[in-house]
């Protein structure tokens, strides 16, 4: 089975999920992957990855991934977070992570943390 993965980053997080997903692509082309509406748009056209893109994350897409992972249908969250900018829907955000710490479902927030999650899905991946 695929491993099924969410990508979600801020505006000011946009290019460095970017640049994580450029040094992960041939990884994260054998994956099953969804993302925020911008976010999904950026990394189909810049870096050529196939991505089920779900709405912005101000018009519930966070939401939208929230539930997928409750049902069961993603593995991790890769979630490039902004802490320096107020969001309007921290609301949103927040059940988000929420969700992953409630069904024990690996959330990477920074960049640090989004390449130890992604290099062992990579090591895992390899047969």
């Amino acid at each position: 089975m695929k491993t099924r993965i969410a990508l979600i980053a801020h505006d000011k997080k946009k290019d460095d999920m970017i640049a994580l997903a450029t040094e992960y692509r041939a990884f994260l082309a054998t994956c099953t992957l969804v993302a925020t509406g911008t976010t999904g748009g950026r990394l189909a056209n810049e870096v050529g990855l196939q991505v089920d893109r779900k709405h912005s994350g101000p018009f519930g897409g966070d939401l939208q991934i929230g539930s997928l992972l409750v049902e069961g249908m993603i593995d991790c969250v890769i979630f490039l977070r902004d802490p320096m900018t107020p969001q309007p829907h921290e609301p949103d955000i927040n059940a988000l992570v929420r969700a992953c710490d409630v069904h024990n479902t690996p959330c990477a927030t920074n960049m640090a943390s989004a390449h130890l999650v992604l290099s062992q899905l990579q090591l895992r991946a390899q047969p």
